[in-house]
């Protein structure tokens, strides 16, 4: 009988025994569970600006601008609700509180969708209620996400080398489910949104996000429970006295950390030379708790130099559905494939890839890296931003194409599978980035903040989001002026959102500098585990 050496339990908080409970086995149930969580919220946040446009009236700038914000509302929230995992409920008890909230909001959107009138305009009690539901399926989310990532990651215990690797090798799997329920509810629920009926394809998301959790509950008997939340050892309570004494001591003289006797898990050696202004605080606090809080600021440059990335990532759910609106859809006569549906070849793309870049593409790099993961994590986020560049720049140049063939009717004599490329792109560029900044933020923080380590890797994609809602409601605004023709103009034939990909590109760039600056003075926390 093993015990494992990090701090987990099971549920009755009894240290866990290696492999029972934990390992794999809870590891997988997980994984499904996600897979049904996703089906669920793809389908919603897929074909959202559809809707927006369609029975919900809106213009095509408004419609982008609202699915933006409540995509980015729902990587913001995270940060709350990490706050009260970690610091009061625990990730198991605020996954329970949270699918809850999430399958009302997902109920309530289904019956606003069957009150909304087809031959009028919503009322404005039905655009509240629609409205409602959406954040209230925001804020289960908000909830959700973090803590499950972090909880099927808790399942392996770091400290053991193989279950190490299997905690890496998690997160590779854990997308490649994700994408095929993601590619499979693209295929299935937007066409029953659009052919169908919209409750009836809100219906069905409901019934989906029951089943998560219903399997959730189900494997309570198996799951490892970290054991080191609340009282005087709350990890938000000690990063925040930190800055509270450096603060306070401000007018003393910097403090040597060099020669301190204590036994750091962090590295002082490396680390305790950044940020030193938080050394005043050695006069009460902790070296450890020093070097944890400098552990969280140093994922600050890397949050920012990836915001770019994200706005890039905001724009598959938006103009690149409105762009396929416009492109002949046929496949055969009288069968129009729903624009939404496109989106899946960044999740095929992914589906396809991760088991290159976990089978072939790591135990290759380990080869020559000596590595366990054969790139480091920053290389790999590195990688994948490099390539959002690449979807950007073939991204403008089919649009350029698409207004050179585009007439003044909607459809123009144009395939939309000209759109493929970008979309696969994406995805590759996703394995790389998203798997990385999931595993960076969970393993570069303290092991009682890993909740809040995952929800600020949402973050960045919230931010995003709201960055580029921003972006295009200014750049509508400006382009519109004197009577001109809008960027993103109702017919996105007569508009150019050629141009503003053409932005988004040299804004990547811009960005990749930054993060290739950043990167180069980065210190990992476990310089062995990267």
């Amino acid at each position: 009988m093993v015990i494992t050496t990090d701090a987990s339990g099971d549920e009755l908080g009894n240290p866990a025994v290696r492999f029972y409970p934990g390992g794999w086995r809870s590891a997988r149930l997980i994984i499904f569970v996600e897979m049904a969580e996703r089906f669920a919220y793809f389908a919603i946040a897929s074909n959202l600006i559809t809707y927006l446009t369609g029975p919900m009236g809106e213009s095509t700038a408004v419609a982008a601008a609202n699915v933006n914000a409540w995509i980015g509302t729902i990587s913001f929230l995270p940060l709350l609700w990490a706050f009260v995992a970690d610091a009061f409920l625990g990730r198991f008890r605020t996954i329970i509180i949270s699918s809850s909230l999430y399958i009302l909001g997902l109920g309530l959107l289904s019956f606003s969708a069957m009150i909304l009138s087809r031959s009028q305009a919503p009322d404005q009690l039905q655009v509240a209620l629609f409205f409602v539901s959406l954040y209230l399926i925001a804020i289960g989310q908000g909830g959700y996400k973090p803590c499950i990532k972090v909880f099927g990651a808790d399942q392996f215990d770091e400290n053991d080398l193989n279950e190490a690797k299997a905690k890496s090798s998690y997160f590779n799997w854990l997308m490649f489910g994700n994408c095929v329920s993601i590619s499979t509810t693209l295929f299935v629920s937007t066409y029953i949104q659009e052919k169908v009926s919209w409750s009836l394809g809100f219906g069905i998301q409901c019934v989906s996000m029951l089943l998560a959790l219903f399997l959730f509950l189900l494997g309570t008997k198996t799951y490892r429970f970290s054991t080191t939340r609340g009282g005087k050892n709350n990890p938000f309570a000690r990063v925040g006295r930190v800055f509270m004494e450096a603060v306070k001591n401000r007018r003393q003289d910097h403090l040597s950390l060099g020669n301190a006797s204590e036994s750091l898990p962090l590295h002082p050696h490396q680390s305790s030379e950044q940020f030193r202004f938080l050394n005043r605080a050695a006069i009460s606090c902790d070296l450890a708790e020093i070097e944890e809080t400098k552990a969280v600021l140093r994922l600050v440059p890397i949050w920012m130099s990836c915001l770019v990335y994200a706005i890039v990532n905001a724009q598959a759910s938006t103009f690149f559905i409105k762009q396929g609106a416009t492109m002949d859809r046929s496949i055969s006569p009288g069968f129009l494939v729903p624009s939404a549906t496109f989106q899946s070849f960044i999740n095929i793309s992914i589906v396809i890839f991760i088991p290159i870049y976990d089978r072939v593409l790591v135990p290759a790099a380990r080869s020559f890296t000596q590595i366990p993961s054969g790139i480091t994590m920053l290389q790999r986020i590195g990688t994948g931003i490099f390539l959002s560049i690449i979807a950007m720049v073939v991204a403008a140049l089919v649009e350029t194409k698409r207004l050179q063939t585009a007439k003044d009717d909607l459809t123009i004599p144009m395939s939309v599978w000209w759109l493929v490329p970008q979309y696969v792109i994406y995805g590759v560029a996703d394995v790389f980035t998203m798997a990385g900044l999931q595993e960076f933020f969970y393993d570069q923080v303290p092991s009682e903040l890993r909740s809040v380590g995952m929800a600020l890797n949402l973050s960045i994609f919230g931010a995003g989001n709201f960055l580029s809602s921003f972006m295009i409601s200014i750049i509508d605004r400006v382009t519109s002026q004197s009577g001109q023709t809008s960027w993103f103009d109702n017919n996105l034939n007569k508009g150019h959102l050629d141009y503003f990909y053409w932005l988004l590109a040299s804004l990547s760039l811009i960005g990749f500098a930054f993060y290739l600056g950043f990167t180069k003075s980065y210190v990992y926390n476990r310089p062995n585990t990267f």
